[in-house]
């Protein structure tokens, strides 16, 4: 279309569960003006030189059709399109008449319906026809750009996908294609080692399910040759698997009629009206349609809820759940290669565990690589650990605060003469706050009196290790109040860096008069009612 269209010639969108093939627009084209009627300012340009512009010759009154006059019955048309229904132009015509113009199955298949339409007696109209989706036409305002400026010029992929060939939801049948019986397809072989550059256009582009169809118009002149400028797009109809259709314009309902002004010399102007010419259906039907789509849904929704599950899975009373999945990221700066951790997850007093349920592992070995100037180890080892707290009832815990469960971790280091040292020890408590936490754990390893330990360990392997490692924290079989590490010596080694996702789940537990809810590490106190 030209810039002259007006400013309504938008997209109207509808949901509709009926088949799209029961769609139907019906096209009412006439002709307003011609060119005679308006007087053109380059054909006084276009006169002899020297005689200056000549005045216009005055004409009886009646010997022209005025503008306001009604157009003769040669000039308007009106079709009742269906969905997918192929109307051929003049142009086409012409091409597919002669057998020459054709190569493909499609345009073999186009050659064999207008010789049988030549016989039937020829087009069932004049001016309008359609282009189907197995057509290769792409309406030139359908490209996408990226700003509103018109002086933006069209991407190279822009311009590579506008002849690109669309696909059609679903595959055609055996039966559609000709195809009697199994033994009689064709066998190609799907992988094609060089592409064409049509087959990379057909067969390397995402695939969008999505149909096409154009209502058309031939708005040349029928005294002059047929060409591919007069081709006008009135109607653009979209629709994809999802019962969406678009159609641009819209319909005209209670609007205007929409004008097109034609590019040529005679600049001729066109009117046109797109409606509805569907057929309604009966209450019936509907009805019938209704109940249909509703045994459908329900039975979808049943089919969901066998995965889902009936309710919503809650802990008991006066107990808390802790979830969390977690993950080794890394370890860095540590003095020898080839490293692995061990961890593994330490309960305290009224927390448990599913017995099935592993509290410790071991990553796999990695080497090191130098990141900024730091020797680094990537292990990204993922773990995960569900635990209850439920304090015990006959203690006093209204004033006593939960302690959280903590991670220890142990990193160690093997060599290719299977020699193992010990490179650090330490811990982390889990968050008392859900989401999502990066933590580093800092870690040292226990040292030796004299050289002769530093020597061993670089030559044979094996150092210093922890009888407990909990005794990095506090033990949990210490039950003074100050614990003493006064006199054992130590090295601060590397950071092991942790991510965990923190999920917590609990409910209102009832305790006499009082109501606590142990919420994030911290016992809300609320005066029940």
């Amino acid at each position: 279309m030209t810039g002259d269209k007006p400013a309504d010639f938008g997209t109207g969108y509808y949901r509709s569960k009926d088949p799209i093939k029961n769609l139907k627009i019906k096209v009412k084209l006439n002709k307003v003006t011609g060119s005679s009627l308006v007087p053109s300012f380059n054909k006084q340009e276009e006169e002899e030189d020297g005689g200056g512009p000549s005045a216009l010759e005055m004409r009886p009154l009646g010997s022209r059709p005025s503008m306001k006059s009604p157009s003769p019955k040669e000039d308007e048309e009106e079709y009742v399109f269906s969905w997918q229904q192929k109307l051929f132009s003049r142009r086409e015509v012409q091409l597919y008449s002669n057998r020459a113009n054709c190569t493909e199955a499609l345009e073999e298949r186009y050659h064999q319906d207008i010789t049988a339409l030549k016989e039937q007696g020829g087009r069932k109209t004049r001016r309008l026809f359609s282009y189907v989706d197995s057509d290769r036409f792409t309406n030139n305002d359908e490209q996408i750009l990226a700003t509103s400026s018109p002086n933006e010029t069209p991407s190279f992929l822009t311009q590579k996908m506008q002849n690109v060939r669309r696909r059609k939801l679903g595959g055609q049948r055996d039966s559609d294609r000709g195809y009697g019986d199994a033994s009689r397809r064709r066998k190609t072989n799907l992988v094609v080692k060089e592409p064409t550059e049509e087959h990379i256009r057909s067969a390397h582009v995402l695939d969008t399910p999505e149909m096409t169809m154009y209502i058309m118009a031939d708005l040349g002149s029928f005294e002059e040759e047929v060409t591919e400028e007069d081709e006008y797009v009135l109607c653009t109809i979209k629709t994809n698997g999802q019962g969406v259709t678009s159609l641009t314009p819209d319909l005209t309902r209670h609007k205007d009629p929409y004008i097109i002004v034609t590019n040529n010399a005679r600049r001729d102007s066109f009117q046109y009206t797109l409606t509805l010419a569907s057929q309604p259906i009966s209450w019936r039907e509907q009805d019938r349609e209704n109940k249909m789509y509703q045994e459908l849904y329900q039975r979808h929704s049943e089919y969901i809820k066998t995965f889902v599950g009936q309710e919503f899975e809650m802990v008991p009373d006066n107990m808390l759940r802790l979830m969390v999945l977690g993950e080794i990221i890394s370890a860095k700066n540590y003095e020898y290669n080839s490293l692995y951790v061990h961890y593994f997850v330490e309960l305290p007093k009224d927390w448990s565990a599913d017995r099935s349920q592993e509290m410790a592992g071991v990553t796999q070995t990695c080497q090191t690589k130098e990141v900024n100037k730091e020797n680094i180890a990537y292990f990204s080892h993922p773990f995960d650990i569900e635990m209850f707290y439920k304090p015990d009832e006959l203690e006093d815990n209204e004033d006593k605060m939960p302690q959280w469960p903590q991670i220890f971790v142990e990193v160690l280091s093997i060599d290719s003469w299977h020699r193992y040292r010990t490179e650090g020890y330490g811990y982390i408590a889990i968050p008392s706050s859900p989401g999502t936490h990066v933590l580093e754990i800092q870690t040292w390893r226990p040292v030796g009196r004299s050289i002769f330990d530093d020597l061993r360990r670089f030559f044979i392997g094996g150092s210093p290790e922890l009888e407990d490692p909990t005794y990095v924290s506090v033990p949990t079989t210490h039950d003074g109040k100050i614990l003493s590490r006064f006199g054992f010596r130590t090295e601060t080694t590397g950071s092991v860096t942790v991510k965990l996702h923190v999920m917590q789940q609990s409910r209102w537990v009832a305790f006499g008069q009082v109501v606590l809810l142990y919420f994030r590490g911290m016992a809300i106190v609320q005066e029940s009612s």
